[in-house]
């Protein structure tokens, strides 16, 4: 089981993917949603903010603003790790019950062009 601190360095390693991402391509796929990322095993939740300029720091604070996050994702500490280091595909993790994700399918659509 990977700690919170190993899950913390891999979702700051994804907003650096992210942000290497063509400016472009995030403009044509990009729309401003928040993000939570719980990590069951942990029993912790991360949040960001995805956005046409990139993809903020994830943070252990809730939006101030209350809501539920646009997307939400469900992941194990180890398969976080896996999925950010390219050890994990993501379709295949899906399909296999161990990434769930709540969005609208055109976020899901979205996302899966960006990852």
């Amino acid at each position: 089981m990977a700690s919170a601190e190993e899950c913390r360095a891999a979702l700051a390693k994804l907003v650096a993917q992210f942000d290497e991402i063509d400016e472009q391509d995030r403009a044509k796929h990009v729309v401003e949603r928040t993000v939570s990322c719980r990590v069951s095993d942990l029993d912790v939740t991360f949040y960001g903010r995805l956005h046409h300029g990139g993809l903020d720091p994830f943070t252990q604070e809730p939006p101030a603003d209350g809501k539920p996050a646009d997307v939400k994702l469900t992941i194990v500490s180890d398969d976080l790790v896996a999925l950010v280091d390219g050890e994990l595909d993501l379709a295949r993790a899906l399909l296999g019950g161990r990434v769930k994700i709540d969005a609208s399918f055109g976020d899901l659509l979205r996302l899966r062009r960006l990852i």
